[in-house]
């Protein structure tokens, strides 16, 4: 199975897109699935994560937030039950 990461982002958010472009150049292409979620288009997204963007989710769980964590991504992608 894929990994699957979600990002919660905001338009025109520099450290949103750096934290994309680094987890795409960390992990081969096509080894996980990117979802970018605008965290201001739910209102319970934007209470929860809104101060915190960008934030970086594997199946619903944090990963990290702010500037991406490589270790962190790797401990994830590492948990019981999913492909290195």
């Amino acid at each position: 199975m894929t990994p699957r990461f979600l990002v919660y982002s905001r338009p025109d958010c520099h450290l949103c897109e750096q934290l994309i472009g680094e987890l795409a150049a960390l992990l081969p292409a096509g080894s996980y699935a990117l979802d970018v979620v605008d965290v201001d288009a739910d209102p319970q997204s934007r209470r929860r994560w809104g101060l915190k963007i960008p934030v970086l989710l594997l199946d619903d769980e944090l990963v990290c937030h702010g500037r991406l964590d490589p270790s962190e991504v790797h401990k994830a992608l590492a948990l019981p039950g999913r492909p290195v």
